[in-house]
């Protein structure tokens, strides 16, 4: 059913909705590989921008009059909307953020200084982003915890044989990535979290690089927070979202103090709201909650699992086509994953690869991707990636190919 659905949809049109696919680079049309990064704005997002700013622009929650209480009831219905689309049992276990990053550290910092100590184990994989590694390194030094790590096979699949002998009853959170965003594997959440809760540890999901790609639901995975960011499926920069359960985000003190938080300051103490505004002191970025509510309205129309599939036969293809080119290594599974391909030619550096490719309008990504530990792990300095998402077209990849050929012979 789900394959006549993608069959069905217009790519070509979807495509003409990105106004900056149109763009040129160094004087040639631009392909744009770096989704992983950051993805591309559609009409609908830029426009649900353009008319709060020139129609409801307000403070939220605390004025008495009408632009407001529009802009109040726009921030809100954002949050159910996100709620709705995570699969979350309330809205209220919807807490608004920066991105990922923020999330993480929210959870490092709110929950972690609370029930971390000395002597507890905090579980991570050889795969995590930065943002999912460094937040619990400055938690273990605050606390005396210590990390211990699930290892990444060859293959870029995690070596889940060791998991029993990692994942004891003195973990107390298992952090994960969904999908790598070097690999491109994909990891099963929901039998890692049912695992995580066998052993009583609390567990966090990563959903950067899956929430906008593939169907995700908290209630049907199973984990106790998840992380993501607006700005790598379809939505602005500086907003993304934590879900935490409801009786685990009550049970959590508060990360920032200020204005919104509280229900009643005195000089010498506060008291605070309940979740989610507990944990959102200050003006949010309302602007950014409505673009994320219109970004997810838009890829709910195109639906999730007809982009995944759209994206999974991108990378096949794309992975099939690199390996013909000389001195190639592509790292991750070779089976299903993400819409994720890096790799590195034996003919360049993968920052003089990019840079190649830059000069004739191809825009991917080179470096350890905020992977350090995991390249240093395959020997590597970094990869060149390609990351798609639904509005590439194996066209543009048959581009990238020609110019990898090019770069190959240059370099050589």
């Amino acid at each position: 059913m789900h394959q006549v659905a993608s069959e069905r949809t217009d790519w070509n049109a979807i495509r003409e909705e990105f106004p900056i696919l149109r763009e040129h680079a160094h004087g040639h049309p631009l392909i744009y590989f770096d989704n992983a990064a950051t993805t591309q704005k559609p009409r609908a997002v830029i426009d649900a921008l353009r008319h709060y700013y020139e129609h409801d622009n307000a403070n939220v929650h605390r004025g008495l009059h009408e632009l407001s209480a529009r802009a109040t009831e726009a921030y809100e219905r954002s949050r159910q909307r996100v709620a709705q689309y995570l699969g979350a049992a309330s809205a209220d276990e919807l807490v608004f953020t920066r991105g990922t990053t923020e999330s993480i550290n929210l959870v490092a910092y709110a929950w972690g200084g609370k029930f971390v100590h000395a002597g507890d184990v905090i579980l991570l994989t050889e795969m995590e982003h930065h943002s999912n590694l460094v937040p619990w390194q400055l938690l273990a030094a605050r606390t005396g915890a210590r990390l211990r790590f699930v290892p990444v096979n060859e293959d870029g699949t995690l070596a889940l044989e060791q998991l029993d002998s990692l994942l004891t009853s003195e973990v107390k959170l298992f952090a994960f990535t969904h999908v790598s965003n070097s690999l491109g594997t994909i990891n099963p959440v929901a039998d890692l979290c049912q695992r995580a809760r066998a052993v009583g540890a609390r567990t966090l999901v990563d959903a950067a690089q899956s929430v906008g790609h593939l169907p995700v639901n908290v209630q049907e995975l199973g984990c106790d927070f998840l992380a993501f960011s607006g700005h790598k499926m379809c939505g602005p920069t500086g907003i993304g979202a934590l879900y935490g359960r409801a009786a685990i985000l009550d049970s959590m003190p508060p990360w920032h103090g200020g204005g919104e938080m509280i229900v009643s300051v005195t000089l010498e103490k506060s008291t605070f709201k309940k979740p989610p505004y507990r944990f959102e002191a200050g003006t949010p970025n309302i602007a950014g909650a409505i673009g994320l509510a219109a970004a997810i309205d838009y890829i709910e129309r195109i639906g999730r699992p007809a982009i995944f599939e759209h994206d999974a036969r991108l990378a096949a293809y794309a992975m099939e086509h690199l390996a013909e080119l000389p001195g190639m290594r592509i790292l991750g599974p070779s089976g299903r994953r993400g819409a994720i391909v890096g790799f590195v030619m034996d003919a360049a550096h993968p920052h003089d690869l990019t840079t190649f490719a830059d000069q004739r309008g191809l825009a991917l990504r080179g470096g350890h991707h905020c992977n350090q530990p995991l390249m240093r792990k395959f020997g590597l300095p970094g990869t060149t990636r390609a990351s798609f998402y639904f509005y590439n077209t194996t066209a543009e990849i048959d581009r990238m190919i020609d110019i990898l050929r090019d770069a190959a012979r240059f370099f050589s």
